[in-house]
């Protein structure tokens, strides 16, 4: 029989690279575990990128940094804060931010597509992501990504983006047209990281991205012939030798993680962190 395709986003392949553990309670185990409670910096980028997408939609003669800022202010997200008042600050910043990059764009530079999804399959996986913004430039397609951390990024950042690369990828096949280059724009600094691939350096990503996803694919039949065995029941404990094919991958990334309650070796490995610590720094 042939082998199915494996269907899947850039954000499951990833969550499988980075750690089983986390990709079994997120993708596999049903009933999920119960998530932590939300993080704030996940607002706050959430919030922003919900207002970009909105602005391009805003009729040409409203595109305008007042608009993008009333966009933050109607769509602000208020979990994972310390109180009100530190909600109320990151509203501030965050309008600043999205008003600030706004100012540099091209209101009447149309992009392709806003939150556009994009899909393509070859004879492993069938693979489907969403852009935060396609444009066109030329003759060619280009992807961008909105950053809102505080970490500075660099042209590797951009270049090792699997999900950047698969993006550019499907975007070509979909559209008929080349899209060889992907960007990262980070707000806080209104830096540009681009990158641009060559077909062999997409065809690599693509290769890996298979790669991952039969070694992922071949852990979810094992998963699901264990959970199916006569006798089981739903919540009944994960058998040793299935548990041990989702590792956990144990660091600092752990304090982060929203399965860290059901997992002993994250929470040996990295301190609590309050919803609100990633806000603190910056």
């Amino acid at each position: 029989m042939p082998r199915r395709l494996y269907s899947c986003t850039p954000s499951r392949l990833n969550t499988w690279l980075d750690c089983r553990r986390r990709y079994r309670f997120t993708y596999l185990d049903r009933p999920q575990p119960p998530k932590g409670p939300a993080w704030g910096h996940n607002s706050v980028g959430a919030s922003v990128h919900n207002a970009l997408a909105a602005w391009w939609r805003e009729p040409y003669e409203r595109r305008t940094p007042l608009t993008a800022a009333i966009l933050v202010t109607n769509g602000w997200i208020t979990e994972g804060f310390r109180d009100p008042e530190q909600s109320a600050e990151w509203l501030g910043r965050a309008r600043e931010l999205v008003s600030g990059y706004v100012a540099t764009l091209d209101p009447g530079d149309d992009p392709v597509g806003v939150e556009r999804t994009v899909a393509t399959r070859t004879k492993v996986i069938a693979v489907s992501g969403r852009i935060d913004r396609l444009d066109r430039r030329g003759d060619e397609l280009v992807v961008v990504d909105y950053k809102t951390g505080r970490r500075p990024l660099t042209q590797d950042d951009a270049r090792s983006s699997l999900a950047l690369a698969i993006y550019a990828i499907a975007a070509s096949r979909m559209m008929r047209t080349p899209c060889h280059a992907v960007e990262l724009h980070h707000l806080p600094t209104g830096e540009i990281v681009e990158w641009r691939h060559t077909d062999e350096s997409l065809g690599r990503h693509l290769s890996r991205a298979e790669e991952v996803a039969v070694e992922a694919s071949d852990a979810d039949e094992v998963y699901r012939e264990a959970v199916a065995r006569p006798g089981e029941t739903a919540g009944s404990p994960i058998p040793q030798e299935v548990d041990q094919m989702f590792a956990p991958s144990p660091g600092p990334i752990c304090s982060w993680c929203d399965f860290r309650r059901h997992c002993p070796e994250g929470q040996k490995a990295a301190p609590d962190r309050e919803p609100w610590s990633a806000l603190l720094d910056r």
